[in-house]
Order: C-alpha cells, then sequence, then structure tokens
C-alpha cells in the first residue's frame, strides 16, 4: 500500500510538531505575561505606594492619640472613634456635608444639562460660549473663592450693590449667617464646577440616536414627552456616572471653603468633614483624630459610592 501524501498547500498550514514549535507555544504565555507585567507593574507600584500605602497607615493611625507638635504617639484603641461619635458638633458637621454634597451634585447635574440642552444647537457663537461656561471649572478654587468674596461681600459686594439698585434692601450677611454662609459656598462651588456636568452631558446629547428623535417627531410627541420618554433613558448612564464623579469632587472641597470662612461663622457653620480633618490634624495637632474623620468618611464614601454602582447596573441592564 501507499501512504496518502498531503497535499503542499495543506502541509503548509499544519502548526508545527516539532520540539522547537512546542517549546515556543508553551513560553508565549510567558513572554506575554512579562510583557504585561513590564508595562502594568509600574503603575501598580505608583498605586500602592501614593494610595493604598496611605489608606491603611492612615487607618492604623486613627487607633492612636498622636500630636503632630511633638513626637508622642500612644495607642488608645477605639476612642478616637466614641469621641466621634458624642461629640456635639459631630452631627453639625455631618449635616453641613450631606446639604453641600446634596445640593452640588443636583445643581451641578440640573444646570449642566439645561445648559448642554441650550447649546446643543446651531447657535451663532456657541463654541465661544461652551468655552466659557467650561473656564471656570479649570480655574483654581482658591482663585474662584478669593473673586467670590467680593461678590458676597456685605458691604460693596456685588450682591449689594444688586439689591440697592433693585431697592430690595440690605443684602443677607453672608458672613455671619451659616445658613446664609452654606448658600455662598454651594453658589460659589456651583459656578466653578457645573463646567463638568455641562460638558459630559453635552458629548452624551451630540451621540444620542437621531432615529428615535425622528420617531417621536413623526409621531407627534411633545417636546416634554420626548424629553422624559425619548432622551432622559438615553442620557441615563452620562447620570449615573456624573451622579459618582461629582460626589466624589464636591466631598473633597477644601480650598474654597478655607478661602471664603475657614469653616465658620459661628465655630462649624461650613465646615464639612474634609475641612474637619484639616482643622483637627493641623490647627488642633491632633493627627489621629483627624486620621479617624478621614476613615469614617472613607467607608460613609465607599458604601455610597457601592449603592450608587449597583443602581447603574440595575438601570443600564433594563
Amino acid at each position: 500500500m501507499h501512504s496518502a501524501r498531503v497535499p503542499a498547500a495543506v502541509d503548509r498550514t499544519l502548526p508545527e510538531t516539532s520540539g522547537s514549535g512546542s517549546r515556543g507555544l508553551l513560553h508565549r504565555p510567558w513572554r506575554d505575561y512579562l510583557l504585561f507585567l513590564a508595562i502594568v507593574g509600574p503603575n501598580l507600584v505608583l498605586l500602592g505606594v501614593f494610595t493604598y500605602r496611605p489608606l491603611i497607615e492612615n487607618i492604623r493611625l486613627s487607633f492612636f492619640d498622636w500630636n503632630i507638635s511633638s513626637d508622642d504617639i500612644t495607642f488608645i484603641g477605639l476612642s478616637n472613634y466614641r469621641e466621634w461619635f458624642t461629640r456635639d458638633d459631630t452631627w453639625v458637621i455631618v449635616g453641613n456635608t450631606v446639604i453641600f454634597t446634596v445640593a452640588a451634585v443636583v445643581g451641578s447635574m440640573v444646570i449642566g444639562l439645561a445648559l448642554a440642552l441650550l447649546l446643543d444647537r446651531q447657535l451663532r457663537g456657541r463654541n465661544l460660549v461652551r468655552s466659557v461656561v467650561f473656564a471656570p471649572f479649570v480655574i483654581s478654587g482658591a482663585a474662584i473663592g478669593i473673586a467670590f468674596q467680593f461678590v458676597f461681600d456685605p458691604h460693596f459686594g456685588l450682591v449689594q450693590d444688586l439689591m440697592t439698585r433693585f431697592g430690595l434692601g440690605n443684602a443677607p450677611d453672608f458672613y455671619q449667617d451659616p445658613h446664609w454662609a452654606l448658600f455662598m459656598i454651594t453658589v460659589t462651588y456651583l459656578w466653578k464646577n457645573v463646567g463638568y456636568a455641562f460638558v459630559i452631558y453635552l458629548a452624551a446629547l451630540q451621540g444620542r440616536r437621531q432615529d428615535l428623535a425622528e420617531a417621536a417627531q413623526i409621531d407627534g410627541a411633545s417636546p416634554v414627552t420626548y424629553f422624559r420618554r425619548v432622551l432622559l433613558p438615553q442620557l441615563r448612564p452620562t447620570t449615573y456616572f456624573l451622579s459618582i464623579t461629582v460626589l466624589l469632587n464636591s466631598l473633597q472641597v477644601f480650598d474654597i471653603i478655607n478661602v471664603m470662612t475657614r469653616g465658620g461663622p459661628l465655630g462649624n457653620g461650613t465646615t464639612t468633614m474634609v475641612y474637619q480633618v484639616y482643622e483637627e490634624s493641623f490647627r488642633n495637632f491632633r493627627a489621629g483624630y483627624g486620621a479617624t474623620v478621614a476613615t469614617i468618611m472613607f467607608v460613609i464614601l465607599l458604601i455610597v459610592t457601592v449603592a450608587q454602582v449597583r443602581v447603574m447596573d440595575r438601570g443600564t441592564a433594563t
């Protein structure tokens, strides 16, 4: 019998079975793995050194009483946590944080979406207006805080001048009333950061499905119906994304508060949890207690973020 010969064209397509070919297949995953480590490894090292190590060190420090003006550091267990839950000013500061954060998140998203809808049209000079709306986002918060001090000054500020011109009497004393002071901080934050939400929403609007808009127009849907039933569902992933990023940003606001009110008036009128970390650590020199506040804030933020992500997953799945 004659053995069947494999055609040359087929023979060239068969994988090599020699020892060298087998070694190449065995060693190729290791080369890919080493390449992956070479690319990602430095980033992982930096992430561990500058993110996770300080986080772990902060949690460890929260169990100590440490005055940073001296070298004395004493292990006190959960005493810092018990003090935080029993202090009179704790819930005032938590309330300030919640009010400011909710107002910042809702205000940024509502105003940003409204501006995006307004400027998502063929208008003369719209590119200039878009740049003007976004520009404050890249300006230092400290610089904006200094500028808005002149806006809200109770004697010669812009608000006082406008109220006098329109016969509305004197403006509220934004620097003495805690409620108006928190309102002032919130308005300043929104003026600086609403451009971020505006740009994200504008990008989402420009990527929306035009066929759905045309179908709604053919069906005779009103603008309100189109917005609620067609446009908002398309913007849902963007809204979830913004709710997380704006929340993280608003909880870290320090510069505006430090420049405009330094946490006052009346002690803790505009003090938020992140500003309390600074006050306890660097004004009162209680680094251990400041680390405790930071740890509690991290846990709260982690819980809220996980809840937001789960809601986002359910919303996008439906």
